[in-house]
C-alpha cells in the first residue's frame, strides 16, 4: 500500500501521457471523435488532482494558485477546439508535478532514514539475565548490552567494555571512535569488535537521535523571511496573471486586431506562461537541500533562514577555550610562592573547584585524583563571575583564579606573565594574598589553524577570538590559528558587547561557542553557532545552528554550504523571471503554441528545483591555506 502510494502519481501521469499519444494518433487518423474522448480521459487523469488542489483552494482561503490556472488554460484550449494542445499543458504540467514530488522527497529521506537507525529491540540486563525489551521501554539507569556489530539502542554512559563505535550517521564522523569505562554512546551509532554494557543516561523520547530528527524537522518546516514574501506575492501575482488573461482576450478582439478564436489561444497562454511556479520554487528545494546536507555531515540548523544568514556573513567571532582549543587543559605547573606546599595548594584549588563545570576547574581536580590529593570540605563557597571562585576551607577564606582576586610580588607577576606569553593559562590560589599558581596548558586544534584559512579564503573579515584569559595567553593563541584580532581579559558581558560592535562595524556576525559559557554572547549574535554542544541543552535552546562533535572545521563548510545556496538561490530567481519574460513576449508577439508555452514554463521549474537539488551533493573547499593540517578541514568535505 506505501509502495502505491509513493508512485501512485508517477503511474497515473504514465497512463495520462499514453492516453495523449493515443488520442493525438486517433486526431491524425481522422477519428476526431474517438480523439476527443480519449484526450478527454487524458485530462481527467492528469488534471484531477490539480483541479481539487485548487478548488479548494479558492474555497478555503478564497485565493487563485497555479494548479487552478493550468487547469483553466487546459480547458479554454479544449473549447476552443485544441483538445491536444490543451491535453499536452495538462501531460507536461502533471509530468512536472511528478519529478519535482520525487526529487524534493530526497530532502525528507534523510529523517526516515536516521528514524530507522534506532533498534526496534534492547537487550537489558535483570537479575543477572539478558531479557530483549522493546526499544522505547527503556528507561534511565536500564543496563544494557550491545553486542559487536549490533546498533546502540539508547544513549548511555559504557560502564564497561571495550570498542570502536561508528558514529557516522548521528554526529558525521568518518572513523569509528573508541569508547571505554566512562565514554558517552548514543543511540542509532553502531558498535564496532567489542561488547559493551551500557547504563541508559536519557530516555528513549529525549536521545541525541530524537533532537536531531525533531531538529532537521523544525529547520524544514520553518521558511525564511524571503520565501513567505515570495508566496504572498505569488498569491497576489496570480490575481493578476487573471486579470491580464481577460484583457488579453477581449481587447485585442474588441479592437479587431485578433479574432476570436486567436484571443482566446493567446489568453490562454498567458495563463501558462506567466505563472510564477518556477520563482516559487526558486528557494525552499535549494534550501531544503542544504539542511539536508548540512544533517548528513552533523550540522544541524534550527531553520532554513539560518543557511541563508550565514551565507551572508560578513565576520566572525571564535571563543577561544573549547572551541579553538581542545577545552581540555592539562595542569602543566604548580608552583608555590610562599610557605605552603605545592600539594596543598593544589588540594585547596581543587576543593573550591570540585563542582565547577569550567575546563580550567575539571583540569584542577582531574591533576588532584591524579596525584591521590585528598579534598578539604568547602562552605560559603562564592562564584566570581569571570574571575574565579572563593570559599572557605578549615576556617580560612581561599581563592581561586585571576590575578584581580589577590596581591602578588613583582617577581610572581613576571613569572605568571612569561608563562601565558608561551600559551599557559595560569590560575592564582591564596587568601588575601597570591600563595602559589597553576599553569596549564590547553592545546590549539589541529585543524583550527587550517579552518581559519578557509574563512579567509571566502573573504571573511575580521576573524576575532575571544577569550577570558589574560592577553599574552590568548595573544600566543592567537599567532598560532592567525586570526585577524584577539580581544582577552573578556567577561560574558564582554563578549556581548564585542559582538554587538563588530555588528555595528561589520555586519552580519556569526559566533562561536562551546554553547554553555558564551551562550549570551551566541544569543545576541546574527548566527550562533553552538560547537559540539548537541548533548548539551543550552545549546539547543540558544545557538541557531548546532555542531555535533568538537570539530571546528565544520565552520567553514557549514559557512560554504551557506554561501552556495544563496549562489543557487539568486540563479534560480534569475532564470525564473527570465524565462517568464522571454515566454510573456512572445506570446503577446504570437511566436509560440500552447504546447511550447507549457514547454518552455514547466521546463524552467523543474530546472530551477533540480538546480536547487545539487546542494544534495557534498560542498567541497578548495582553498590554498597556510598549516599542515589543511586536510582536516577538506576532510569534512569529502564524507
Amino acid at each position: 500500500m506505501s509502495a502505491w502510494k509513493e508512485h501512485a502519481e508517477a503511474v497515473t501521469t504514465a497512463i495520462c501521457a499514453i492516453a495523449v499519444l493515443t488520442g493525438w494518433l486517433l486526431l491524425r487518423g481522422g477519428l476526431h471523435a474517438a480523439g476527443v474522448a480519449v484526450l478527454i480521459t487524458g485530462y481527467v487523469l492528469g488534471g484531477y488532482r490539480q483541479a481539487r488542489d485548487g478548488v479548494l483552494t479558492l474555497i478555503r482561503e478564497r485565493e487563485l494558485d497555479v494548479d487552478l490556472l493550468m487547469v483553466v488554460a487546459a480547458i479554454g484550449a479544449a473549447a476552443i477546439g485544441e483538445w491536444f494542445d490543451g491535453a499536452l499543458l495538462i501531460l507536461i504540467f502533471a509530468l512536472s508535478g511528478t519529478l519535482e514530488g520525487y526529487a524534493s522527497a530526497r530532502t525528507t529521506r534523510d529523517i526516515t532514514a536516521l528514524m530507522a537507525l534506532t533498534p526496534d529491540e534492547a537487550l537489558v540486563l535483570r537479575d543477572g539475565a539478558e531479557h530483549a525489551v522493546p526499544a522505547s521501554e527503556l528507561n534511565v539507569g536500564d543496563r544494557i548490552v550491545v553486542r559487536p556489530g549490533a546498533r546502540i539502542p539508547a544513549d548511555g554512559s559504557v560502564s564497561e567494555g571495550i570498542s570502536a563505535v561508528n558514529q557516522a550517521p548521528i554526529t558525521g564522523e568518518s572513523a569509528p571512535v573508541e569508547k571505554s569505562l566512562g565514554s558517552d554512546v548514543f543511540a542509532g551509532s553502531i558498535n564496532g569488535h567489542g561488547a559493551l554494557y551500557v547504563s541508559v543516561t536519557r530516555a528513549p523520547g529525549d536521545t541525541l537521535l530524537a533532537r536531531i530528527i525533531e531538529l532537521v524537522k523544525e529547520a524544514q518546516a520553518n521558511r525564511p523571511a524571503a520565501q513567505l514574501f515570495i508566496e504572498r506575492f505569488e498569491r497576489g501575482y496570480a490575481k493578476v496573471v487573471v486579470l491580464g488573461a481577460i484583457l488579453l482576450g477581449t481587447v485585442p478582439m474588441a479592437g479587431g486586431w485578433w479574432t476570436t478564436r486567436e484571443a482566446i489561444y493567446r489568453a490562454m497562454i498567458f495563463l501558462v506562461v506567466a505563472s510564477p511556479c518556477a520563482l516559487a520554487a526558486a528557494m525552499m528545494p535549494t534550501l531544503l537541500s542544504a539542511l539536508s546536507n548540512a544533517a548528513r555531515n552533523g550540522i544541524l540548523f534550527k531553520g532554513s533562514a539560518f543557511v541563508e544568514a550565514l551565507g551572508k556573513i560578513d565576520a566572525i567571532a571564535f571563543d577561544k577555550t573549547g572551541t579553538l582549543t581542545s577545552g581540555r587543559p592539562v595542569v602543566a605547573e604548580v608552583v608555590s610562592t610562599s610557605d605552603t606546599a605545592p600539594e596543598i595548594l593544589l588540594a585547596h584549588a581543587a576543593s573550591i573547584e570540585s563542582a565547577s563545570e569550567h575546563p580550567v576547574g575539571r583540569a584542577i581536580v582531574a591533576e588532584a585524583a591524579r596525584r591521590r590529593l585528598a579534598l578539604a570540605p568547602v562552605s560559603d563557597f562564592q562564584a566570581v563571575v569571570g574571575a574565579g571562585a572563593r570559599a572557605r576551607l578549615s576556617g580560612a577564606q581561599w581563592s581561586v583564579g585571576r590575578p584581580s582576586l589577590f596581591s602578588m610580588a613583582e617577581d610572581v607577576s613576571q613569572s605568571v606573565a612569561q608563562l601565558e606569553s608561551q600559551g599557559h593559562t595560569v590560575v592564582l590560589v591564596g587568601d588575601v594574598a597570591c600563595r602559589g599558581y597553576i599553569a596549564l596548558r590547553d592545546k590549539v586544534r589541529p585543524e583550527a589553524g587550517a579552518a581559519v584559512g578557509f574563512l579567509k579564503h571566502l573573504g571573511i573579515k575580521p576573524i576575532v577570538g575571544l577569550s577570558g584569559d589574560s592577553k599574552a595567553t590568548a595573544d600566543a593563541v592567537a599567532a598560532e590559528v592567525g586570526v585577524h584580532e584577539m580581544h582577552a581579559g573578556l567577561y560574558p558581558e564582554d563578549k556581548v558587547r564585542k559582538i554587538k560592535e563588530l555588528a555595528s562595524s561589520h555586519g552580519v556576525v556569526a559566533m562561536v561557542g562551546d554553547g554553555v559559557n558564551d551562550a549570551p554572547a551566541l544569543a545576541v549574535a546574527n548566527v550562533g553557532i553552538a560547537m559540539g554542544g548537541i548533548g548539551t541543552d543550552v545549546a539547543l535552546e540558544t545557538a541557531d545552528v548546532v555542531l555535533s562533535r568538537d570539530d571546528v572545521s565544520m565552520v567553514p563548510y557549514a559557512v560554504a554550504l551557506g554561501r552556495r545556496s544563496l549562489r543557487i538561490i539568486r540563479q534560480n530567481l534569475a532564470i525564473a523571471l527570465t524565462v517568464i519574460v522571454a515566454l510573456v513576449l512572445s506570446d503577446l508577439f504570437g511566436l509560440i503554441t500552447l504546447p511550447w508555452g507549457v514547454v518552455g514554463h514547466e521546463g524552467s521549474t523543474l530546472l530551477v528545483t533540480l538546480n536547487g537539488l545539487r546542494l544534495l551533493r557534498r560542498v567541497r573547499l578548495r582553498a590554498v591555506v597556510t598549516g599542515q593540517n589543511a586536510d582536516n578541514v577538506g576532510s569534512v568535505a569529502s564524507r
